[in-house]
């Protein structure tokens, strides 16, 4: 599925509701990374995962949605989230399933 252009690339997570930026930081800088075919991932403290999005409005507004599978601390997790892009600023949600569930923000890194 093509995603649009304002929610790809490499957005780096400055905040997120659930646990503080050392945490975010532990292992790598915390981050999340949109590809145009809507396949990406993200990494923040010992979680690193896969997503699949998909455009979608949320009442008026468009929003990406996705999955994820993946690792954290060698456990397999799953979940799914969501995204909303103002400019170079992203803010959203992930759940994991049967766990923990966190708002984020994230700011475009540009290169």
């Amino acid at each position: 599925m093509k995603i649009g252009a304002e929610y790809c690339g490499v957005w780096r997570i400055t905040e997120m509701s659930e646990w503080d930026q050392d945490f975010v930081d532990l292992v790598a800088p915390g981050h999340l990374t949109v590809e145009p075919d809507g396949i990406g991932g993200f990494a923040f403290g010992a979680v690193e995962a896969d997503i699949d999005c998909r455009a979608e409005q949320a009442g008026d507004q468009e929003r990406i949605a996705f999955s994820f599978v993946g690792w954290d601390e060698g456990d397999e997790v799953c979940g799914r989230g969501w995204a909303i892009v103002a400019g170079h600023d992203m803010e959203g949600w992930f759940g994991f399933h049967l766990g923990d569930e966190s708002s984020f923000k994230a700011k475009r890194q540009l290169t």
